[in-house]
C-alpha cells in the first residue's frame, strides 16, 4: 500500500498563476483527477479589514480551482466552494470580506455555496467512542464526489493548531456546530472526520496564521504545503513548527481510529522544501493553547477557572467559553488599541472555580457559562452560583437551534441594560460564543 503523501512547496507570494501550477503539479504528483461534484472547502471563519490574516485568500483559492479544472476528467459535473464561516455572522458577509464573490466570477461556471444556507443531512455514526450517533452536514458535503480541503495555516488557542483536521468545524451550521464546542471539542473533530475524506489538501501558509484563530499574526511561512491524507499532513506541519503531533488532542484522536499516520518514516515528503528547511522557515513560530488566566495576566481583566463537569481539579474547557474570551478581547483590540486601557477592571469566572476571588467593591464579577459554579464571599457579599449545564446527552442534533447576530445583540443589550446596577452576573450558555462575549465586553467596557 503506497504511503501518504505530503507535498511541501515554496511559494513567495499570492500570484494565482503560480499557485496554480503548484497546484496542477501537485495534483498530477498524486495522480487525482477531479470529477463529479467536486467541492473545495476553504477556511473562511473571519475576513475583512480587522481579520486578513484569518481565512483562506481569494487568490488561493482561485489558482487552486483553475488547478482543479485543468485536471478534471470528462464527467465532471460540478465544482464549488462551500463553507459556514464562524458563529453567528452570515458565510456572506465573510465571503464579501475575503473577495471571494470577485474571485469566483474569474472562474467561470464555478458555484459557491453558504453552508448555513444549505439543506442539513443526517449522517449517522457507527464507530466506537462516538459523542453521538449522528450530526447533520449541508447537502453539498454529503453528496461530494472529490473533496477538496484548503484551510489556513494557523495556530489555535482552544487545540494549539488548525490545519487540515480542524478546519472540518466549518462542515456544520451553527445549530449543529455548537453541540459538543466544549471540552469535547477534540472529540468532536475527530467525530466529523467520519463524514468525508478529503481527496486532495492545500493549505494557504504564504502568509501563516501564528498565536491566534481570528487575529492572528502575520507569519511570513512562505509555503504551499499539499497532500492527500489529513492525519499525515496535520502531522507534517506539526513538525514544521516543532510540535510532537501526537501531543495535539484531535490530530492523536483522529490518528488513533486509523485515519492516517504520524510516524514520518511512514510518510512520503516531497518537494521542492525539505522538512528541514521548513521548519527552518517556520523557528518561532506561536503555537497557542493558552489558559485564560495566564492569557489576561496583567490587564485589567482577572480571569479565573475551574474544571468542567465531570473533571477532575486540573481540568480545563479548551473548546468552549474561555478561549471564546480570548478570541474576544483580541477582536477589541484590533478595532480600538485602547481596549486595555479603557476596560475598567473585572471579574471572570469559568468553571467549577473553588478559589479566592478579589473583587473590590464595586468591581464586577461575571459567570460565563451553563457549567459555572461558585460559593463563596466577594466583596463582603456572600454569592452562591449553582450550576446550570445540561448533559449532552439531553442535546439532540435534530432539534438544535440557533441565533444570529442581531438576537444576540438584542438580548446582551438587555440583559447589561437590566443587570446595570449589578456586580454579580451571570452569562448563561454552553458555549457563549465569541460573539456573544464580544458584545459583553463592548458594554462593560462602554467601548461602543
Amino acid at each position: 500500500m503506497a504511503k501518504p503523501t505530503v507535498i511541501i512547496r515554496h511559494c513567495p507570494d499570492y500570484d494565482v498563476s503560480r499557485i496554480q501550477t503548484l497546484a496542477r503539479e501537485g495534483l498530477e504528483t498524486l495522480d487525482l483527477r477531479p470529477h463529479g461534484r467536486t467541492l473545495l472547502k476553504p477556511n473562511v471563519v473571519a475576513s475583512g479589514e480587522q481579520f486578513p490574516h484569518a481565512h483562506t485568500r481569494a487568490e488561493f483559492v482561485e489558482g487552486v480551482l483553475r488547478a482543479l479544472r485543468d485536471r478534471a476528467r470528462p464527467d465532471l459535473d460540478e465544482l464549488a466552494v462551500g463553507e459556514r464561516c464562524g458563529i453567528t455572522i452570515p458565510t456572506r458577509y465573510a465571503y464579501k470580506g475575503a473577495g471571494y464573490y470577485e474571485m469566483i466570477k474569474r472562474v467561470p461556471g464555478t458555484k459557491l455555496y453558504h453552508f448555513e444556507e444549505e439543506t442539513q443531512v443526517e449522517v449517522p455514526f457507527y464507530h466506537k467512542d462516538r459523542l453521538r450517533d449522528s450530526t447533520f452536514t449541508p447537502e453539498p458535503v454529503a453528496k461530494a464526489d472529490f473533496f477538496v480541503n484548503c484551510p489556513k495555516f494557523k495556530a489555535h488557542p482552544w487545540t494549539t493548531v488548525t490545519f487540515s483536521l480542524k478546519s472540518y468545524i466549518g462542515i456544520q451550521d451553527d445549530r449543529h456546530r455548537l453541540i459538543d464546542h466544549d471540552h469535547k471539542l477534540n472529540e468532536k473533530v475527530a467525530d466529523l472526520q467520519y463524514i468525508i475524506q478529503p481527496q486532495f489538501i492545500a493549505i494557504d501558509g504564504i502568509i501563516a496564521g501564528e498565536g491566534r484563530m481570528l487575529t492572528p499574526l502575520p507569519f511570513d511561512l512562505k509555503l504551499m504545503i499539499m497532500g492527500d491524507n489529513q492525519v499525515a499532513f496535520d502531522a507534517v506541519c506539526c513538525h514544521i513548527i516543532g510540535i510532537d503531533p501526537l501531543s495535539v488532542e484531535h490530530i492523536r484522536l483522529a490518528y488513533e481510529r486509523g485515519f492516517g499516520p504520524v510516524e514520518l518514516d511512514e510518510i512520503q515528503i516531497l518537494g521542492d522544501v525539505t522538512l528541514d528547511d521548513a521548519k527552518k522557515r517556520a523557528h518561532g513560530f506561536e503555537k497557542g493553547l493558552i489558559r485564560v488566566e495566564d492569557y489576561f495576566e496583567g490587564t485589567n481583566i482577572h480571569a479565573y477557572s475551574g474544571p468542567y463537569p465531570g473533571g477532575s481539579k486540573d481540568d480545563y474547557c479548551w473548546g468552549g467559553c474561555p478561549g471564546a474570551m480570548e478570541e474576544a478581547i483580541e477582536i477589541l483590540r484590533q478595532f480600538d488599541k485602547k481596549t486595555d486601557e479603557k476596560m475598567p477592571p473585572i471579574h471572570i469566572v469559568f468553571g467549577a472555580y473553588e478559589g479566592e476571588i478579589p473583587a473590590k467593591l464595586g468591581e464586577k464579577v461575571i459567570f460565563i457559562g451553563d457549567c459555572t459554579t461558585y460559593k463563596g464571599n466577594i466583596a463582603g457579599n456572600t454569592v452562591d452560583i449553582k450550576s446550570q449545564y445540561v448533559d449532552r446527552s439531553t442535546k439532540d442534533p435534530r432539534t438544535a437551534s440557533d441565533e444570529d447576530i442581531f438576537a444576540k445583540m438584542i438580548k446582551m443589550e438587555h440583559k447589561m441594560f437590566k443587570a446595570r446596577h449589578d456586580e454579580i452576573l451571570r452569562i448563561s450558555g454552553c458555549p457563549v460564543s465569541v460573539a456573544e462575549q464580544v458584545l459583553l465586553l463592548v458594554k462593560l467596557g462602554k467601548l461602543d
